[in-house]
């Protein structure tokens, strides 16, 4: 499987995005995430972590698997935008989870582009 410059980017951002949520349960303070959503999170991100691995030895299915428990993830962060009583930074920051998350899958679902010269 040919894979674009922008497409390892994705990988590698959906990598980051998965190990910090393996990590939440453990600097969240139970409240803002709740530690049932973190400990969600951190499950989710362990499986993106392995789906991860296949989808970079080329598996189509480990990619898709990752997209899909990513974009979970992502909606894990929902509520935060329409609970009062989370604290604004926490709202931003989840605002830019959530857009670095879109981001990531356009850019490892983008087909590669391959350039043909004519001789």
């Amino acid at each position: 499987m040919y894979t674009s410059i922008t497409q390892r980017v994705g990988l590698a951002v959906l990598g980051l995005l998965s190990l910090a949520d393996v990590v939440e349960p453990l600097v969240t303070d139970g409240k803002t995430p709740p530690m049932g959503i973190a400990l969600v999170d951190s499950a989710l991100g362990v499986v993106s972590l392995i789906a991860l691995v296949l989808a970079v030895r080329g598996s189509r299915r480990g990619l898709l698997t990752v997209v899909g428990l990513r974009l979970l993830s992502a909606l894990t962060t929902v509520p935060a935008f329409f609970v009062s009583a989370v604290p604004t930074p926490v709202v931003a920051i989840s605002a830019a989870l959530v857009a670095l998350t879109i981001a990531a899958v356009v850019a490892v679902l983008r087909p590669a582009h391959t350039v043909v010269v004519a001789s």
